[in-house]
């Protein structure tokens, strides 16, 4: 057997390979997969004095690896030895306990050896039949997380009130607008009695100017016009989350003007300030509308297994959909979305597919639910596997302290902001992150909100630079703003209190310096 490719300096004939490859050999599984258990403990163990941000130039790894694939094999030992060499040197370690930027991508034991396990079974669950194991894992983890964030029978899967709820685990939130947004869409035809497309210039969607880049992106994919996409300003006096009466206007204009008000989307816990959107009453000007709502609860919706944060998703019986993201603040890898949907047959009445080769009687039945029509694709991974280990093994109280703790820890950081009259929060603390910023006003000197712009972004790019901790950014009502968001799985008071002292004795060095110019 020869190579395809025509360029003999790069391959070579294999016609001497070893004709016994077994790349799932029992004894090489069993090797390279200790070994990976080791680098990945060593790797926790360390990460905390590695730089969260590398220092490396874009294009560093083509150099540090070889450019054309290889053709003869490696021992393993060789492959780990590159990953050590030249892809750790190039990750941003969101594992690090000095990693405060963006929201966390927190993790667990349970949750990597779920991810594992289904990786090493690699099942392809599409329909209930190609892994009946797998499907009715990802109902029960759906259920038992909506149970622990008390969402309305209606919701569930399993449950036994006739009602026609349902879930499915998807990659990331925008797949969860992605659909959702299509079966509004679809609803809002029907309702219009339109025939295909033909009416969709009509439909319009409303979210706050708040709401996630990624939903704006899901409206044009699917199909809305963008000039009907409504990105309604927040301001300060709602904390900047959505006003009902300025949404109800916006409708009302709408409707006017021969629209059809077609989707809502509220956020709890939106990306640049952690604002929450008033779910109940948005949900009752919706209805008035017939209008779908959707809540994303990405990240803070983790929060609300908790009581104390429960009220955030009150008004939830009364929307269409709402999602949240393990992934983000409970425990779980990489991907995992979970979304629920108060009426299951809106969502698969849009993304159902039935070719022959996938019927079966246990489909045709009607006693299961295939997750395929409930996503964009037709393939699926067993994402219900880590989620369900997660809580099986660390259970509601365990999850609810580590949401608590990280609070905990974000609110001694606000009060360490507060304490420093150079510093302001600059909107009030919700769940665990913190925005701030170096004020104009700095006792007898004063800076204008150009100025004041320069130092905090001399501020973050200094901070990042030391590789002891990462802070992102954000703009908010104008103002270039700094954001500390606490939650990454190895992350302890000390590191808080660390990040706290460099960013104080930082903000004394430019402040110093900018007396002496």
């Amino acid at each position: 057997m020869g190579s395809l490719d025509t360029n003999p300096s790069t391959f070579v004939c294999t016609d001497d390979l070893d004709s016994s490859f077994q790349p799932l050999n029992a004894e090489d599984v069993r090797s390279y997969l200790h070994t990976s258990v080791d680098f990945i403990c060593d790797y926790y163990k360390s990460v905390e004095s590695l730089p969260v941000l590398p220092g490396v130039e874009p294009g560093y790894l083509r150099r540090l690896l070889q450019p054309a694939p290889p053709t003869s094999s490696a021992p393993f030992h060789v492959t780990m030895k590159e990953l050590r060499d030249a892809v750790v040197p190039g990750m941003t370690h969101w594992a690090s306990p000095n990693f405060f930027a963006f929201f966390p991508a927190t993790n667990s034991a349970a949750a990597i050896a779920g991810e594992l396990i289904a990786s090493a079974m690699n099942t392809v669950g599409f329909t209930w039949q190609a892994n009946p194991a797998a499907t009715e894992m990802e109902v029960l983890a759906l259920d038992w997380l909506a149970q622990l964030l008390r969402l309305p029978p209606s919701f569930l899967m399993n449950n036994r009130t006739g009602a026609t709820g349902g879930g499915v685990i998807l990659g990331t939130t925008s797949e969860a607008m992605l659909v959702t947004l299509v079966a509004a869409r679809d609803a809002a035809l029907r309702r219009m009695g339109s025939n295909g497309v033909a009416g969709m210039t009509r439909l319009t969607v409303y979210a706050a100017d708040q709401t996630h880049s990624t939903f704006f992106k899901a409206c044009r994919l699917a199909g809305f016009d963008p000039a009907n996409i409504r990105s309604i300003p927040t301001a300060a006096d709602t904390d900047y989350g959505l006003d009902p009466a300025r949404l109800l206007e916006i409708m009302k204009a709408d409707v006017a003007a021969g629209l059809v008000p077609t989707y809502i989307c509220a956020t709890v816990g939106t990306t640049s300030s952690n604002a929450v959107d008033p779910v109940g009453a948005i949900a009752d000007i919706a209805a008035a509308f017939d209008a779908w709502v959707h809540v994303d609860a990405a990240y803070a919706g983790s929060a609300c297994i908790c009581p104390e944060f429960r009220h955030h998703i009150d008004g939830v019986e009364r929307v269409d959909s709402i999602s949240m993201s393990p992934h983000k603040w409970l425990m779980t890898c990489l991907d995992c979305t979970c979304l629920w949907v108060r009426d299951a047959g809106r969502l698969t009445g849009s993304l159902e597919t039935n070719p022959e080769y996938l019927k079966n009687g246990a489909s045709e039945s009607g006693a299961v639910t295939d997750l395929k029509d409930m996503q964009v694709g037709v393939g699926r991974r067993f994402r219900g596997l880590k989620l369900w280990m997660v809580m099986r093994t660390y259970g509601a109280a365990k999850l609810q302290e580590h949401i608590r703790s990280d609070v905990a820890m974000a609110k001694m950081f606000e009060d360490s902001v507060r304490a420093d009259d150079r510093f302001e929060v600059v909107v009030p603390r919700n769940f665990a992150l913190v925005c701030f910023r170096i004020k104009p006003l700095q006792g007898d000197m004063l800076m204008t909100e150009e100025e004041a712009e320069e130092a905090n972004r001399e501020l973050m790019e200094r901070l990042n630079r030391t590789g002891k901790a990462y802070v992102a950014h954000t703009v908010i009502g104008g103002k270039f703003v700094l954001r500390f968001a606490v939650g990454s799985s190895t992350q302890e008071e000390r590191h808080v209190r660390s990040a706290w002292e460099l960013i104080q004795k930082t903000t004394t060095e430019i402040m110093d310096q900018g007396r002496e110019m």
